[in-house]
């Protein structure tokens, strides 16, 4: 996912709850030969029993779990190891305390809209995140900016188009930043 003495890659998978951040993480991180983490995993049990019981996080909830996040991607980076991360980065700010944390943090915004993702929620089981907070991640949403090193993808094509797309710009994107360092 690098060269050598180019700052390894860290792909963020974001987007709303049941836009499939974890699916096409653990498939992306194996077609890259990667390690794929799962970014619900690093929550405080406070903000999992929260949301678990139907409140919305705000950004005072979710600043220890990004900084958290942000030292992950900053270890990962400095062991020159590439990988493959889920976290809704939600919004611009976050995903520049992310982006901080290495040069090679790039995003990959499985867009989907809010009734594909209700019907998603619905059948879904094992996961804390009820279907009546859903509308709060849209409320806070921004998605990627044309300047972010990133993708936008829509969440509702198949898992394999979605991935050939994801891997075709991780290549554009990373041919790009030949000669980027860590300290």
């Amino acid at each position: 996912m690098s060269s050598p003495g180019t700052a390894p890659t860290i792909v963020v998978v974001m987007g709303v709850s049941a836009s499939g951040k974890s699916t096409i993480g653990k498939r992306l991180a194996q077609r890259l030969n990667v390690p794929f983490v799962e970014g619900d995993d690093f929550h405080a049990a406070r903000n999992i029993a929260r949301m678990s019981a139907g409140l919305a996080l705000d950004d005072t909830d979710r600043e220890p779990w990004l900084h958290t996040l942000a030292n992950w991607i900053r270890d990962t980076t400095r062991s020159r190891r590439g990988a493959v991360i889920s976290c809704s980065a939600l919004k611009l700010a976050y995903r520049e305390l992310l982006r901080a944390a290495g040069p090679g943090v790039w995003f990959v915004h499985l867009d989907l809209d809010r009734e594909t993702a209700r019907e998603r929620i619905a059948h879904r089981t094992g996961h804390f995140m009820p279907e009546r907070l859903l509308e709060s991640q849209y409320d806070a949403l921004q998605p990627l900016l044309d300047d972010e090193p990133g993708l936008t993808v829509d969440a509702t094509a198949d898992a394999d188009t979605i991935l050939d797309r994801v891997e075709t710009a991780l290549a554009r994107f990373e041919s790009g930043r030949r000669g980027t360092t860590t300290d």
